[in-house]
């Protein structure tokens, strides 16, 4: 299924130490780019965050942010720092002759370092964080197809649009050569210039294969067939794409060089035009 390389996910999970929060991000990107911002005391989990990430996008630029916010659950994850009190309370007797006013309990614990909050278990909060990942990565993945079968639904209409106008050109052929036959025959009898049968004929079989564009037209409906083929794949399309719209580009050039009729000048124009919108939305495509 095609899928875009834009994208956002936000995940959240309440845990007893405090709440996990995951945002994804994703824009277009010639290849993978993965930027992981962890906490700090976090780092040690980036590579298994790469690895979960890696596992489900193929190509974009990805920032990832976790965010842990510590629930203070009413004092119950504080704790004194024994050592440090002692010292304050053998600084507070020594002092207490000298300068007998008394010292508030909320004074000291303002004191850097008094108040602890109790150690984190990383280990199993980091099993909790890629969990919550790979959920926040599922939704990401969800949002990006989504917007891809937008993309898919706007490529297909304008293939639809070339397909018209291929169809258009072929049909003309017919009348456009009797036409340049009659052309041809018109500017001989007006300078007055008989020619021979048989040099007459290959003159004008010369004519016919300078303006032939049948091959084009045949290129054109076969890029057509696996540009709807390469649409279905259920893998990373946006590089084909790619490279079919250059084929698509060659022959669509090819057509308008060789027209010399105006209804054909202005279908390989039109296809053109087809060809560039396509070349935007596939900018998008994973």
């Amino acid at each position: 299924m095609i899928a875009s390389m834009t994208g956002f996910a936000r995940a959240e999970r309440a845990l007893p130490e405090g709440r996990l929060t995951w945002e994804l991000r994703t824009v277009n990107h010639r290849y993978l780019e993965m930027t992981p911002r962890l906490p700090e005391e976090w780092r040690a989990l980036e590579p298994a965050v790469r690895e979960v990430l890696a596992a489900g996008i193929r190509r974009g630029k990805l920032e990832a942010q976790l965010r842990f916010t510590r629930d203070p659950g009413q004092g119950q994850n504080l704790t004194l720092n024994s050592t440090l009190m002692d010292g304050l309370a053998r600084l507070c007797a020594q002092m207490s002759n000298e300068f007998p006013a008394p010292v508030s309990v909320i004074e000291i614990l303002r004191w850097p370092g008094v108040v602890q909050e109790s150690p984190l278990d990383l280990e199993a909060l980091g099993q909790e964080a890629l969990a919550l990942l790979k959920e926040t990565l599922a939704a990401l993945t969800l949002a990006r197809r989504r917007e891809g079968e937008r993309l898919a639904a706007g490529l297909r209409e304008r293939a639809a649009g070339i397909a018209h106008w291929v169809a258009q050109v072929r049909a003309r052929l017919p009348e456009v050569r009797g036409a340049a036959r009659e052309k041809l025959l018109a500017r001989l009898a007006e300078l007055g210039v008989e020619t021979e049968p048989g040099r007459l004929e290959q003159e004008l079989l010369f004519l016919a294969q300078r303006m032939d564009v049948a091959e084009e037209l045949d290129r054109l409906d076969s890029h057509l067939v696996e540009w709807a083929a390469t649409l279905a794949r259920a893998e990373p399309i946006g590089r084909r794409l790619d490279f079919l719209l250059q084929e698509f580009n060659r022959e669509a050039n090819t057509l308008g060089s060789k027209s010399q009729d105006t209804e054909i000048t202005r279908a390989a124009i039109e296809i053109k035009v087809l060809i560039e919108q396509m070349r935007e939305q596939i900018q998008n495509v994973e």
